[in-house]
């Protein structure tokens, strides 16, 4: 099955909010951003030791390809913000310049620091992508990667 939506991962977020892992700081410069192809099929309710970076779906079908190292990128200026009850995730894009990647369909935002590189969030591009020599940049959304709404 192909991938078909963007979320977040319950086990991770599960993990935080219980103190049952290493706090996973989003506001660290160690995150990362993997592209995978079409090929992958997300589950967001995945035990701990299968959502993450290397292990169950994201042990294959990452995106590969000249300028593209596997792993992904950093993610650059994280800030997590509050307000008005929205929990906001937000970053620069992140670019991979000069490179030639085939079919990328979506990023897993991921902690890298964590000794399971816990995945935080997916999010699907709706289409697969490609360059060629060029540039492949993500452009967050205005609202950010992702917020919460904490609604009293």
């Amino acid at each position: 099955m192909p991938v078909t939506s963007s979320g977040l991962f319950t086990a991770t977020l599960q993990g935080i909010l219980d103190t049952t892992q290493l706090a996973v700081n989003l506001s660290a410069a160690t995150n990362k951003c993997a592209m995978f192809t079409n090929s992958i099929t997300p589950d967001f309710d995945a035990a701990l030791a299968s959502a993450g970076y290397g292990v169950g779906q994201y042990a294959a079908n990452e995106v590969g390809g000249a300028g593209y190292t596997a792993g992904g990128a950093l993610i650059t200026t994280p800030v997590v913000s509050a307000a008005g009850g929205l929990v906001t995730f937000d970053a620069d894009p992140v670019v991979w310049a000069a490179s030639t990647i085939t079919n990328a369909r979506c990023a897993l935002i991921y902690a890298d620091a964590l000794a399971g590189d816990n995945a935080v969030a997916l999010v699907n591009f709706g289409a697969d992508y490609s360059t060629i020599n060029g540039q492949f940049s993500i452009q967050w959304a205005l609202a950010g990667i992702f917020y919460i709404d904490i609604v009293p």
